[in-house]
C-alpha cells in the first residue's frame, strides 16, 4: 500500500510523466557513457568527463524547445564546452590561476544571459565543465581524454533526445501570441457590433471579452519560463515584446470603446468599420506566426485607416455648432485601435524574419530591426554594465563566490574540492532569503546521503556492486529525487556520487565523510555571499529601474506633449532614455519572479507598472505621426489645457514611483471614467475655427485620458491585500 501510494504521488507531481522520461532518458545514457568509458576504454578520466558531461547537459543544462531544437543546442554547445575544459586544465597548476580563472568564467557565462536569458538554462552546465577540469591533478595530457568523454556523452545525450521517449512539444510563446491575436480579434467584432447594434437589455459582458483578457495576460513576460520568454536582445523577440504591449494596448482601447458604446444604433459608423478591418488584420497577422505562412498585409487596414480619418475630419461639425464629443472620442479611440494593430502587425513582419521599411515603420519603434545581430546584442550588454543592473549584481555574486570556495578548496587540499564549488552553485541564488531557502535541503539532504552512503560502503566494498546498481541510483536520483523534493533529491544525488566514485577511486566510508564536509563548506561560502552581496536581489533594482522608468516615461509624456503645442522640440531623446530604462526593468522583472518573496506583504502591480510604461513609447510615436509637432501652436487656449493635464499627469507618475520606491502598493483608487465624460473639460474648447485642430485636441486629450487609466491599473482596488 506504501508503494501504491508512493507511486500515486510521483504520478500526481509529473503530470504525462516528462520528469520520468527525461530520467529515464538520462539514466540510460549516462550508464552507457560510463561503462563503456570505464569498463570497455578502462579510462576513468574517459568515464569522469562523459558522466559529468552527460548530467550537466541533461540535467543542470534547462533547454527550451521541442526535442531536435534541444539537441541542436547540445551539439552547436560543445565547442564552448571544449574551450572552457580546456582552460580549465591549464589552470589548474595552480590554487590561484584557477580561482583567476574562474573570476572570469563565472562571470562571463553568467553575464552572457544578458543577451539572450536562454542562456542561463547553460550557465550551470558551462561552469561546471569548467569547474571538473580545474581541479588537480594537473595533466594537460589527459585533455584529449576530457574533450573525448565530454563529446561522447553530449552527442549521445543528443540523439537520445530526439529518438527515445521524446517530450510532448509545449505551447510556445509565438502560439500563445497567436491564440491572444485570434480573441483580441474576435472582441474587435463585438465591439464593432455594440457600435452599430447595441444590446437592448441589461446584459453581462460578453465571455469574449474574458477570454481575451485571459490569452493576453497569458503572453505577459513574467508569466513565461524564462527560457520561453522573449527577453533576448536579437530583432525577433523585441518584436515579440512589442507585438506583446501593442496587442495588450490594442484591447484596452477596444474596451473603452465598448463601454462609451452608444445607447442606440449608429448607422454607417465610420469606427465600427475600421474595428472590423483591424480584427481581420490581427486575425491575419496572429496566424502568420506560424511557420510558413506569408507575411501579414497593411494594405487594406491602412486605407480603412484613410476612410476613418476622412470621415472623422468630415463629422466635426459645420463650424457652428460644436461637434459631437462622444463621436470625436469615438473615431479617435478606434483610431488608436487601428495604431496598435498596425504596430501588432509590422511586429509581426520583424518577428518572422522580415525587415521593415520606411513606411511600414516609420520612426524609432521598430528603428532596431535595420542594426546586426551583433549590435543589438551590444548595446544590451552595455545597457547592463550599471550599477543598479541585477544582472550585473547576479554574475559578480556567483564569480566572487566561485573563486572563494575555489581558493577554499585548493587551501585545505581537499580531495574532492569541485563538491565545494557545486554546493556553492547549488545553495547561492539571487537574493539572501532564496539562499537561505536553498540552505537547509541542500544540508539536510546531503547529511541523510551520507550517513546512507556510508552504511553502504561499511557493508559492501566490491566495485561491481555499485557498477549494477548505478543505473538505479540514477534514476532515483534524476527522477524520484527531483519529484519528492529538494531534501530527497538531494540525498540521493549523494548516494549517486558515492556510487559512481566507489567505482572510480574506491575510498571506504570516508567518501561519505568527504562528500559531507565538502557540501558543508560550499554551502557556508554560498550563504555568505548571498548575504554580503546585494542580499535583497532584484527585488531592490526592480523598485529603483522601476522607479526610474516611470519617471522617464513622465518627461517623455511631458515632452510629447509640448512639442504637439509648440513649446519644445520633438521628444526623440526622451524617448530613448524610456527604451533604455525599459531594458533594466524588464531584466530585473524577469529575475525578482524567479525568487522567493515575502506571503504577507502586499504587492506591487508589476504587471501595471511595466505596462504603464509601455503604453508611452508607441503611443507617444503614434501620436506624433498623427499630430506633428507644432499642430496646436496657434490655439493657445487649447495649449494650455494640454500642458495642465500634462502636468498633472507628470505628477501623478511621480506619486507612482514614489511609491514604487518604498515598495508600497498604493491606496485604492476610483476606476478611471468613461471617454465622453473625460471630453467634459475640453468641450468648451470644441468649437475652435480648424476642425483639424479639434481632432488633434482630441486625440492628444484622449492619450493622455489611457495613460491616466495604465497608472490607474497600478493602484489595486479596495480590499485587495494579494500576497506578494
Amino acid at each position: 500500500m506504501r508503494a501504491t501510494g508512493l507511486l500515486g504521488r510521483l504520478r500526481r507531481r509529473d503530470p504525462g510523466d516528462a520528469v520520468l522520461r527525461r530520467a529515464a532518458r538520462l539514466t540510460l545514457v549516462a550508464s552507457v557513457v560510463f561503462y563503456g568509458c570505464r569498463y570497455g576504454a578502462g579510462s576513468s578520466v574517459l568515464a569522469t568527463y562523459g558522466l559529468f558531461g552527460t548530467i550537466a547537459a541533461g540535467s543542470f543544462a534547462q533547454l527550451p524547445g521541442p526535442a531536435p531544437q534541444r539537441a541542436r543546442i547540445l551539439v552547436t554547445a560543445l565547442p564552448a564546452a571544449w574551450a572552457l575544459i580546456a582552460v580549465g586544465s591549464l589552470l589548474a597548476w595552480s590554487t590561484w590561476s584557477a580561482a583567476g580563472g574562474m573570476v572570469v568564467i563565472g562571470f562571463v557565462v553568467a553575464f552572457a544571459g544578458v543577451g539572450n536569458p536562454r542562456l542561463v538554462g547553460l550557465a550551470s552546465a558551462f561552469q561546471l565543465f569548467y569547474i571538473l577540469a580545474s581541479f588537480p591533478p594537473y595533466q594537460p595530457g589527459t585533455l584529449p581524454e576530457r574533450l573525448g568523454g565530454v563529446t561522447f556523452a553530449i552527442v549521445l545525450l543528443a540523439a537520445a533526445e530526439v529518438l527515445l521517449w521524446p517530450d510532448p512539444v509545449p505551447v510556445s510563446y509565438r502560439q500563445r501570441l497567436a491564440v491572444a491575436a485570434d480573441r483580441v480579434a474576435a472582441f474587435l467584432d463585438v465591439t464593432a457590433e455594440r457600435l452599430t447594434d447595441p444590446p437592448t437589455g441589461p446584459g453581462a459582458r460578453d465571455p469574449r471579452r474574458e477570454r481575451a483578457y485571459d490569452s493576453v495576460a497569458a503572453i505577459e513576460l513574467g508569466r513565461n519560463p524564462p527560457e520561453w520568454a522573449p527577453s533576448a536582445a536579437g530583432a525577433q523577440d523585441r518584436a515579440l515584446r512589442i507585438c506583446a504591449s501593442a496587442l495588450r494596448e490594442a484591447l484596452a482601447e477596444a474596451d473603452r470603446l465598448a463601454v462609451d458604446a452608444p445607447a442606440v444604433p449608429i448607422g454607417d459608423l465610420a469606427a465600427a468599420s475600421l474595428l472590423r478591418s483591424c480584427a481581420v488584420t490581427t486575425r491575419a497577422a496572429g496566424r502568420t506566426l506560424t511557420p510558413g505562412a506569408p507575411p501579414v498585409g497593411l494594405d487594406d487596414l491602412d486605407a480603412a485607416i484613410g476612410r476613418a480619418e476622412t470621415a472623422y475630419l468630415a463629422g466635426e461639425g459645420d463650424g457652428h455648432d460644436p461637434p459631437d464629443a462622444s463621436r470625436l472620442c469615438r473615431d479617435a479611440t478606434a483610431l488608436a485601435v487601428a495604431d496598435q494593430t498596425r504596430v501588432f502587425a509590422v511586429g509581426v513582419r520583424v518577428a518572422t524574419g522580415s525587415r521593415p521599411d520606411g513606411e511600414d515603420a516609420p520612426g524609432g519603434l521598430f528603428a532596431y530591426a535595420r542594426h546586426s545581430p551583433w549590435r543589438l546584442y551590444w548595446w544590451q550588454f552595455r545597457s547592463h554594465l550599471a550599477p543598479r543592473s541585477a544582472h550585473l549584481h547576479s554574475s559578480l555574486r556567483v564569480a566572487v563566490a566561485l573563486a572563494v570556495a575555489r581558493i577554499a578548496a585548493g587551501a585545505l587540499h581537499l580531495t574532492h574540492g569541485f563538491w565545494v564549488l557545486l554546493a556553492t552553485l547549488t545553495v547561492l541564488r539571487t537574493s539572501a532569503a532564496d539562499t537561505r531557502t536553498a540552505l537547509r535541503p541542500a544540508v539536510l539532504g546531503t547529511i541523510v546521503g551520507a550517513v546512507v552512503s556510508g552504511g553502504l560502503m561499511l557493508v559492501i566494498d566490491k566495485p561491481i556492486v555499485y557498477a549494477v546498481v548505478l543505473p538505479v541510483t540514477l534514476l532515483l536520483a534524476f527522477g524520484v529525487g527531483r519529484l519528492l523534493g529538494p531534501v530527497w533529491q538531494q540525498a540521493l544525488f549523494t548516494v549517486l556520487l558515492t556510487v559512481v566514485f566507489a567505482q572510480l577511486s574506491p575510498e571506504g566510508w570516508r567518501l561519505a565523510e568527504t562528500r559531507l564536509v565538502d557540501v558543508l563548506l560550499g554551502a557556508v561560502i554560498g550563504v555568505l555571499a548571498g548575504v554580503a552581496m546585494w542580499p535583497r536581489g532584484a527585488s531592490h533594482d526592480l523598485r529603483h529601474n522601476a522607479t526610474g522608468y516611470l519617471r522617464a516615461s513622465a518627461d517623455a509624456v511631458e515632452q510629447t506633449v509640448l512639442a504637439i503645442v509648440g513649446g519644445a522640440p520633438p521628444p526623440d531623446r526622451a524617448l530613448d532614455r524610456v527604451r533604455r530604462r525599459m531594458i533594466l526593468v524588464d531584466s530585473s522583472y524577469c529575475q525578482y519572479h524567479s525568487e522567493r518573496h515575502h506571503p504577507h506583504r502586499q504587492q506591487v502591480n508589476w504587471d501595471a507598472v511595466l505596462s504603464a510604461g509601455h503604453h508611452v513609447v508607441p503611443g507617444a510615436e503614434s501620436l506624433l505621426r498623427r499630430n506633428p509637432p507644432g499642430c496646436l501652436a496657434g490655439w493657445p487656449a487649447a495649449a494650455a489645457l494640454l500642458r495642465d493635464s500634462a502636468a498633472h499627469l507628470r505628477s501623478a507618475y511621480d506619486d507612482v514611483a514614489r511609491e514604487v520606491a518604498h515598495d508600497r502598493a498604493a491606496g485604492p483608487t476610483a476606476d478611471p471614467a468613461g471617454c465622453g465624460d473625460e471630453l467634459d473639460r475640453v468641450r468648451p474648447l470644441l468649437s475652435g475655427p480648424d476642425p483639424r485642430s479639434v481632432r488633434h485636441l482630441v486625440e492628444v486629450d484622449r492619450w493622455l485620458t489611457g495613460l491616466s487609466a495604465s497608472l490607474a491599473r497600478i493602484r489595486p482596488p479596495a480590499g485587495d491585500s494579494a500576497p506578494m
